[in-house]
């Protein structure tokens, strides 16, 4: 059960990400469409686990791996945008939500 200040900064850093990956798409990922779905923060608010859907998803290997070999370009960009609301910008890991994924293959085992 996540409390109401993880809720507010797991929005919070979930907004700012996906405004960085808008100023930086082009730059970084190219063609490829990357979209934050979900963030998990710690209870201590120290570590934040970033979850992205890439469209096409043949990128989302390449896309991921990109994005964890510069955390540290994403964190310090994070840092300039929450630090008056945050004491300490958490430590980041981007991992890939491949749900969509999973509901297209459903789909088609249902229909055949």
């Amino acid at each position: 059960m996540f409390t109401e200040r993880q809720n507010k900064v797991s929005r919070l850093i979930q907004k700012d990400i996906s405004d960085i990956f808008t100023s930086h798409g082009r730059e970084w990922f190219g063609g490829a469409m990357v979209t934050v779905t979900v963030v998990r923060i710690s209870k201590d608010l120290s570590n934040a686990k970033i979850y992205i859907s890439v469209f096409p998803s043949e990128k989302a290997d390449s896309t991921i791996e990109f994005l964890n070999a510069n955390i540290s370009k994403v964190r310090f960009e994070l840092g300039n945008r929450v630090r008056h609301q945050l004491k300490k910008v958490p430590e980041i890991k981007f991992y890939l939500d491949d749900s969509l994924d999973h509901i297209d293959r459903i789909n088609e085992l249902l229909n055949g």
